[in-house]
């Protein structure tokens, strides 16, 4: 393997954790599957493992092996949703992952000056205030 394909990151972590991470693969793959850049019929792996997921049909049936047939199904999705990543254009996957990077969220304990106090008033407005 070479070193340009060792260093390529999926989707890399930002201090999220798993839920992020999974939340960030998705849109991800749902970025590639709307650009016009990747292979229309590299869009098919992520489509048919998916469709393996819900179809009556499977390798491993969840009858005989409960534990297994569960885990083939989310093999069968993991794999075809990382060899579609892997298989799209690199420059593609390095913009998406990027624009993903540079999405901004803030939350109440981010926003400066929140230990500021302000000074003010309160007073009932009604109906009846000159013009």
């Amino acid at each position: 393997m070479s070193n340009n394909s060792q260093n390529k990151n999926m989707v890399p972590s930002q201090n999220g954790g798993l839920i992020k991470d999974f939340i960030r693969h998705i849109k991800l793959i749902w970025l590639l599957m709307t650009d016009k850049r990747v292979n229309i019929f590299l869009k098919l792996l992520p489509i048919t493992s998916l469709v393996y997921l819900v179809s009556p049909i499977d390798l491993v049936s969840g009858l005989a092996l409960p534990v297994i047939g569960a885990l083939d199904d989310a093999a069968i999705v993991w794999i075809g949703t990382s060899l579609f990543i892997s298989l799209c254009p690199e420059y593609v996957v390095e913009e998406h992952v990027l624009s993903l990077e540079k999405v901004i969220t803030t939350t109440w304990k981010d926003v400066p000056g929140e230990d500021e106090v302000v000074d003010a008033e309160a007073r009932d407005i009604t109906g009846d205030q000159p013009k």
